[in-house]
């Protein structure tokens, strides 16, 4: 079985070097990869020592549509003297011209993996009808949480004959590892010594992320918590305007912006934390909800993605509305239970869904499915 995985905008994936790996183990599948990038992309030195060849194409999502365009007949081209067995596209700005270059070359297996349902319902509407052409070209579609299934259904009008439900998957012991002198680091860093209660997100600073809705909750958290502190950690086009509402409701004391706390250093973050938030809509699956739960985070969260569909509200975490009083009063209900055993519950879910082990099993079984019927 040979695999060509497309990626744009990623110079590494680390759940496709978990992939890679298993395949180099176990001697299959055999993988190729074209990779979208503005420059080299780290991922290609990983893949080429485990034997899988790579193929970089230059392209800058600063100049999205005249790339993509651009990228479809290599694409083809390349297509053309691989001839693999299945093309495997994971985000939109690699998907359209993959789809429609695997069509064009008669790649019979044709795989997405939606990882981006909703963002362009809410965020760029007339790319919709795109996501649309997207389903009618490939021949299997992966949704990675119920709610991005669903959404293909009711919102794209997928057929559902193409939908298979595959949850992302994270390695359990890489992503839990937490070292002492990298948690001491970070308390002196951040400033977290003697908060409580320390509240932290995980996101990019977008609307979609709904930083607006948590700094309006936060105005009530701290009238009852006046040592809490909410820890941002991310970067995005809306940080002054959430930095600004901050200095306007007078919370420059409880809300720190982090920026990217380095991949190695995400276990000894959670660490920090009493409660995970997250106020996102429609989020396809949400990596960091994987992560907090198996850091044993009791966690707050918008019922979306991952966390919807493992999330028992008030039993492995609290499910709130989408608004600054709802999420206040979920932070609220949760320091008044036991959080140590919603942590645990939530690290229980999230060890029994959302292993890399199943997210291998689950991929291979679409993989075997589709082959069988070409």
């Amino acid at each position: 079985m040979h695999v060509l995985h497309t990626f744009a905008n990623c110079s590494s994936v680390p759940y496709m070097s978990w992939f890679a790996a298993r395949a180099h183990a176990e001697r299959g599948p055999r993988y190729s990869f074209i990779l979208m990038h503005h420059e080299r992309p780290r991922m290609i030195d990983e893949m080429e020592a485990l034997g899988f060849k790579c193929i970089w194409i230059k392209y800058s999502d600063q100049h999205r549509k005249i790339g993509i365009l651009k990228t479809m007949p290599l694409m083809w081209w390349y297509m053309m003297r691989l001839r693999p067995d299945i093309v495997h596209s994971h985000l939109f700005d690699d998907t359209l011209p993959a789809m429609v270059a695997a069509w064009w070359a008669r790649i019979k297996v044709r795989a997405v993996t939606k990882q981006w349902t909703g963002f362009h319902w809410l965020q760029a509407p007339q790319w919709v009808w795109v996501d649309k052409l997207i389903n009618r070209l490939a021949t299997d579609l992966i949704a990675v949480s119920g709610e991005c299934r669903q959404f293909m259904l009711d919102t794209e009008q997928a057929d559902p004959t193409k939908i298979s439900l595959v949850h992302h998957g994270i390695d359990p012991e890489q992503e839990t590892h937490q070292e002492p002198a990298v948690v001491e680091h970070l308390r002196s860093a951040l400033g977290t010594a003697g908060r409580f209660p320390v509240i932290g997100t995980v996101a990019r600073l977008i609307e979609w992320k709904g930083h607006a809705h948590i700094v309006e909750a936060a105005t009530t958290v701290v009238k009852r918590h006046p040592k809490a502190l909410f820890l941002f950690c991310g970067v995005g086009s809306l940080e002054e305007e959430v930095r600004e509402q901050v200095r306007r409701a007078g919370l420059q004391d409880h809300v720190r912006f982090t920026g990217w706390i380095a991949r190695e250093e995400m276990p000894s973050f959670y660490a920090l934390l009493d409660i995970y938030l997250h106020a996102a809509q429609l989020e396809p699956f949400g990596f960091v909800f994987t992560e907090a739960m198996m850091n044993s985070v009791p966690m707050v969260t918008t019922p979306t993605g991952a966390a919807l569909d493992a999330v028992e509200d008030g039993k492995s975490g609290m499910l709130v509305q989408r608004n600054g009083p709802a999420i206040a009063q979920g932070i609220e209900r949760m320091l008044l239970v036991d959080r140590d055993a919603v942590g645990r519950a939530g690290r229980d879910a999230a060890l029994r869904m959302y292993p890399f082990s199943n997210m291998w099993s689950g991929t291979m079984d679409v993989y075997r499915k589709a082959l069988s019927r070409v």
